[in-house]
């Protein structure tokens, strides 16, 4: 238990059975009444934001979300399987778990899993990885006045857009944010 005075960014709460992540917090003491804490929470498994506010001083139940390093190894039927690189344990992660971040794992790639009770919640990647274009289209010169852009695959199945320059085999970083281009590497 921790009181709504104790909130900081990052923390993980359990509300009514489910997993919140605190995004953003303020304290806020209106002309007239008591003080409150206006929260902005993000739920751990759909992803969804929402505004929440809480009198100040409401006890909230916070949740114990242990965050390891992790190797991915190798996607099979059942799911993403990752090595703990300190006890060397394997977890099979569901494919519903892993979500977007698949088009940005690499073999032997490590990565920051979130569990909580043993459970896998969510990954946290780096905020870019380097990736093979494997197939593109050449890119030709043509009535534009700003520079274009096409599609690219990249080693993982993933389609981003680049620059014309880009050619089949060469290497980009691209943000796992958001899947944007950043650069030759």
């Amino acid at each position: 238990m921790a009181s709504t005075n104790d909130l900081k960014n990052g923390m993980v709460l359990d509300l009514d059975g489910q997993l919140w992540q605190v995004l953003w917090f303020q304290h806020h003491k209106p002309g007239k009444g008591n003080t409150v804490v206006r929260t902005k929470l993000k739920h751990v498994l759909s992803g969804k934001v929402v505004d929440r506010t809480f009198n100040s001083d409401t006890k909230v139940d916070t949740a114990t979300v242990d965050r390891r390093e992790m190797q991915y190894l190798y996607h099979d039927g059942d799911g993403y399987v990752f090595m703990d690189t300190a006890t060397y344990d394997q977890l099979i992660i569901p494919d519903a778990t892993v979500g977007d971040a698949k088009g940005y794992l690499l073999e032997n790639q490590t990565a920051t899993v979130a569990l909580h009770e043993g459970n896998p919640l969510y990954i946290d990647l780096p905020a870019s990885v380097e990736l093979e274009v494997t197939y593109t289209e050449p890119g030709l010169q043509g009535d534009r006045s700003t520079g274009g852009t096409k599609p690219a695959t990249v080693e993982t199945g993933l389609q981003i857009q680049v620059p014309l320059f880009i050619t089949t085999g060469e290497r980009v970083k691209v943000d796992t944010r958001d899947g944007s281009y950043l650069g030759r590497v």
